[in-house]
């Protein structure tokens, strides 16, 4: 049947614009899958039958993306066989029947699937921690204190425990070197200055935290990650492991409260930093207003003991940024783009 209208032209090209960002970020596997799903979409088919109830949803939903993890999900815990054969990420070879079978999951699995994508993608990369570092690095410099960190959208907490991590780019290299996660070749051309950085404290929020004590948590971290991305796979599971072992809390709690909340009084002794990645998006205009003024508001009773800084990795005109506005002098600064995934990290800031 075909059911050419504008609910499923604006969902097909929401796979398509899926399909274009997976390209540029290196998996053929799901350019091929997001492609055939645009087409199906526009034909009425068992793809649209699944993302029907999101039909009117903006693009920062992320329909496509929903969908794939959740199907990723089904293929780890051994539900599609037929599909897994097609997942390096469980040991498969994509070939010619990968379209086939991904539409036979979809058929053969519709309403857990209907279910599942009605859940918000939790993507904690970890890959971010390297473009995080560099800011944290130049933060830990400038005040010369140690770390107090709040991540806004924390998910696992995996990036809670960047500085548990190995960096090295070319000569460069920072962190444990016996560390499990190794993050390589990070930089393009510059490095930020390789400085000690302590961590005192470290809490997270999120909206719907993940428990990484517990089997489904780790398993939901898992699904939406890439399955011809191995690389990824391979770290994030390490960090899964760091995590798990250091118990770092994330408190479900709504961002702005939040927030609000632990910046009421500052903190002596101690550079507190704000942090996030990808999360202002799904902020409306209203929160992303109000969350700037909770930190604008802490940061006037920041000093040169008790500093603020608020660091962020987000989309800004088709790239992604990292900024840094440090307090109590108000200063804004861009100090690197990088990769969706946070790697390459190109440095900006002297």
């Amino acid at each position: 049947m075909n059911t050419n209208n504008s609910a499923t032209f604006h969902m097909a090209e929401l796979c398509r614009a899926q399909a274009d960002l997976c390209a540029q970020l290196g998996s053929d596997l799901y350019v091929q899958v997001l492609r055939r799903c645009a087409e199906d979409v526009e034909a009425g088919g068992p793809v649209w039958d699944v993302l029907r109830d999101l039909a009117d949803c903006p693009a920062d939903f992320y329909p496509a993306l929903r969908l794939l993890g959740s199907v990723h999900r089904l293929v780890l815990t051994g539900q599609a066989p037929a599909l897994a054969a097609h997942y390096p990420s469980v040991g498969g070879r994509p070939g010619p029947g990968l379209w086939d079978a991904f539409r036979g999951v979809v058929i053969d699995h519709a309403a857990t699937l209907t279910t599942l994508v009605n859940n918000t993608p939790q993507t904690n990369e970890v890959g971010r921690a390297a473009s995080f570092l560099g800011g944290f690095l130049k933060i830990a410099n400038e005040t010369g204190l140690p770390l107090r960190l709040l991540e806004v959208g924390a998910s696992g907490g995996l990036n809670l425990n960047w500085d548990r991590y190995r960096y090295e780019s070319g000569d460069w290299s920072w962190g444990d070197a016996g560390s499990t996660v190794r993050l390589t070749d990070i930089f393009v051309d510059r490095t930020p200055d390789s400085v000690p950085a302590t961590v005192v404290e470290r809490l997270g929020c999120d909206l719907s935290p993940i428990d990484l004590r517990a089997k489904e948590g780790q398993l939901t971290l898992l699904s939406y990650l890439w399955p011809d991305q191995i690389a990824r796979i391979e770290r994030q599971r390490a960090a899964i492991q760091i995590a798990s072992n250091a118990q770092v809390h994330v408190e479900r709690a709504n961002a702005i409260d939040w927030v609000r909340q632990h910046l009421a009084s500052p903190r002596a002794g101690m550079a507190t930093v704000v942090f996030h990645s990808i999360v202002l998006s799904y902020f409306d205009d209203n929160e992303r207003r109000t969350f700037g003024e909770v930190l604008e508001d802490a940061g006037s009773r920041a000093t040169a003991d008790a500093p603020l800084a608020w660091l962020s990795l987000e989309r800004s005109a088709g790239r992604f940024e990292v900024r840094l506005r440090s307090w109590p002098d108000g200063s804004e600064r861009l100090l690197a783009v990088c990769g969706g995934h946070g790697l390459p990290v190109q440095w900006l800031d002297s």
